[in-house]
């Protein structure tokens, strides 16, 4: 049955769509109106005269996406990225709404931290903009944050970003304290002890290579010690940047006995393996380290089926000086909002994932980690990405909005594009 929508100014519409909401299970053509930035209405609906129509000829439309792991250089290094150009970037790569690490300079330990960012975030319009606290004060491993204030005052989560809370005793009594507010910590697992410092992944390469390794096996070690104290505290848990098949195992087994956990990874480590090392490529170095191909294809696996419940960018800017020195003094990470999109759908692109699970691992899921919601319903804000799943088109790292160019990705070719988004139904970013 076809629905006319009353005339009014106050209205737009988003037409001949093909509606996937992975929230909701909707895959269907149809329309969306919105009003004052919010879904009015959705499904077989004709607009009628006077409402500002956008033709989305067919393509996908889809709830904007959301990622959990995203570094800007506000504060501290705004010259590799500040917070209004990770929001553009953001925008690009149909990333609606985004979470800032805490371990910047300073470090997002107090309530001081979290004003300056969401006073920034108030201001930027490309993306919702939200931050974790760091579980320790200057994520230093020593000290517990006021994780009872932070959460107060709007903290997302808890984490340490890449440092991962090496004294045992004092995650837990972070962990039993913050369950009673709820709240939700997270770590990028590995036992610093055996990491040693090392640069890339510890193995037959490294050792060719005259390069320190971090061994898989400090990983799973690190993650069975989080896994343990969640089951300890009855703390939730989401696992940051899983990236061994040994990790996988772990993770799996941990959720078929009921713990409170969840999980991520970024495309890096489902895409690249350890060979990207060869040669001292500094843009290969990464925290954690690029692996061997069993384990990349054993994080393939476990983003398929859903043992990994989100993929993130890992979003980590860096300028030319910070990578163009020797390997074992270059700064880790590599940028990814502007390809997470095109990067992921590589998995449904080869035939193994179905396109709304990806979808969900880009956005809704992500989302409930976090409490959120994103999905195509009646009163949710209208922040949509709209994806040409058949477009081919070529990495160009000069054409980021990112201040930084560090990815292992330029000049590859790859399937499926963003074409534009909205947030709060206002257009923030359209293919040239």
């Amino acid at each position: 049955m076809t629905v006319a929508v009353p005339k009014t100014a106050k209205r737009s519409a988003w037409t001949n769509a093909r509606l996937v909401c992975p929230a909701t299970g909707m895959d269907r053509p149809g329309a969306v109106i919105v009003e004052d930035g919010v879904i009015a209405d959705i499904g077989d609906i004709t607009p009628g005269e006077n409402i500002q129509t956008y033709d989305c000829n067919n393509l996908i439309l889809t709830p904007g996406f959301f990622d959990l792991r995203v570094r800007a250089g506000e504060p501290g290094e705004p010259e590799k990225e500040d917070i209004s150009s990770a929001a553009r970037a953001a925008a690009s790569g149909g990333i609606t709404s985004l979470a800032l690490m805490p371990d910047t300079s300073p470090v997002i330990d107090d309530a001081g931290g979290l004003a300056f960012v969401s006073n920034r975030a108030r201001q930027e319009r490309s993306a919702k903009i939200y931050a974790w606290a760091s579980i320790t004060r200057g994520a230093n491993g020593k000290e517990l944050s006021d994780i009872g204030l932070l959460d107060e005052v709007g903290a997302i989560g808890f984490t340490d970003g890449d440092s991962p809370v090496a004294d045992t005793r004092l995650l837990a009594r972070a962990m039993r304290y913050g369950r009673a507010f709820g709240v939700l910590f997270s770590g990028r697992p590995e036992d610093v002890s055996l990491a040693g410092g090392g640069v890339m992944n510890g193995g037959d390469l490294s050792g060719a290579m005259g390069l320190p390794g971090v061994p898989p096996m400090a990983e799973l070690i690190g993650l069975e010690r989080d896994l343990r104290l969640v089951e300890m505290t009855g703390a939730r848990f989401h696992v940051a940047q899983v990236s061994t098949a040994r990790a996988v195992e772990a993770l799996r087994l941990a959720k078929s006995r009921g713990l409170s956990v969840t999980a991520d990874t970024a495309p890096q480590y489902f895409l690249k393996t350890e060979r990207e090392v060869e040669g001292y490529r500094t843009f290969a170095r990464l925290t954690p380290p690029l692996r061997s191909e069993s384990d990349r294809a054993a994080v393939e696996a476990a983003v398929i089926d859903g043992t990994i419940d989100a993929v993130t960018s890992a979003h980590t800017p860096q300028d030319q000086e910070s990578k163009r020195v020797p390997f074992s003094e270059a700064r880790p990470g590599m940028v990814g909002l502007e390809t997470l999109f095109s990067l992921s759908w590589s998995l449904v692109a080869d035939g193994g994932m179905g396109m709304s699970a990806l979808l969900g691992c880009l956005g809704c899921r992500p989302a409930a980690i976090l409490g959120q919601v994103k999905s195509l319903e009646r009163g949710r804000a209208a922040d949509f990405a709209l994806l040409d799943v058949e477009s081919r088109w070529v990495i160009d790292s000069g054409e980021f909005r990112s201040r930084s160019r560090n990815t292992l990705f330029d000049g590859e070719e790859v399937t499926g594009r963003v074409v534009r988004t909205w947030v709060d139904g206002r257009v923030v970013y359209k293919i040239n």
